[in-house]
Parts: structure tokens; sequence; C-alpha cells
């Protein structure tokens, strides 16, 4: 997966993770601060395009739909490769919002951003639990 478009997916999901917690109450979360800025940032480069804001309405109405994540994702990666300051925006808002819902620091992989993408890196160390389902 090249860089633009796992920053997209990450971005895809934080949106689909906020509309789920809007629904869910959880809005108030000291996590959402950031990713509200996210969401409000992609709204504000979206304006004036019908496709990108219809799809970032699809995944805002039904965030489990797959269909409209490849969507918006695709959109969001065609707007950050036109545009490398919003590619620059988005990596920060997207790392600030990750920070804010638990990041510790340093590099981690969390699957509730990448699904089932595959990541290659050099060392992987795993610390504490580990538990898989």
């Amino acid at each position: 997966m090249d860089p633009v478009t796992a920053i997209a997916a990450a971005g895809v999901a934080l949106v689909a993770k906020g509309a789920l917690e809007s629904v869910g109450q959880e809005a108030g979360r000291s996590g959402w601060g950031s990713a509200g800025r996210l969401v409000d940032r992609i709204r504000a480069r979206f304006r004036g395009d019908a496709e990108a804001e219809g799809a970032m309405d699809r995944v805002a109405q039904s965030p489990d739909d797959e269909t409209a994540h490849q969507d918006l994702e695709r959109l969001l990666a065609a707007h950050m490769l036109r545009d490398r300051d919003f590619e620059t925006e988005m990596r920060r808002l997207i790392d600030e919002a990750v920070a804010a819902q638990g990041g510790r620091g340093g590099a981690q992989v969390n699957a509730a951003l990448i699904k089932n993408a595959q990541v290659f890196n050099e060392k992987v160390e795993v610390r504490g639990d580990w538990n898989v389902s």
C-alpha cells in the first residue's frame, strides 16, 4: 500500500469511527476533538466537489459500508495527490487523532485503521500481552 493510500485509508477509518461515535454519544471524548478537526478539514477541502461531498456523506450515514469507504478513500487520495500541502496536513491531523485516541508515541500498527492491508516493515517488536482471536 503506497503512503497516500495508507493516509487516505486511515482518514476514512477516522471519519467512519467519528460517525459511529457520534451516534453512540461518544463524541465528547477527548479523542473526538482531533478527529473532528480532521472531518471538518476534509469537508472544507471537498466543498464544491459534488462527488467527494456525496462520498463523505455516504460514509457518515453508513459507517459500515465498505463500498462507501472505498469511494471516499479514492477521492481523498486523489485530492492529496493533487495538493501535497493537503497531504501533509492530513498526515498531521491523522497522527494527532490517533495519538489523542490512546496512542502512546512511537511506531504503532492500529488494526482499526489499516484493516486488511499488508504492512511490510523492518523490525517488529511485540511487548505486553498478545491475544489473538
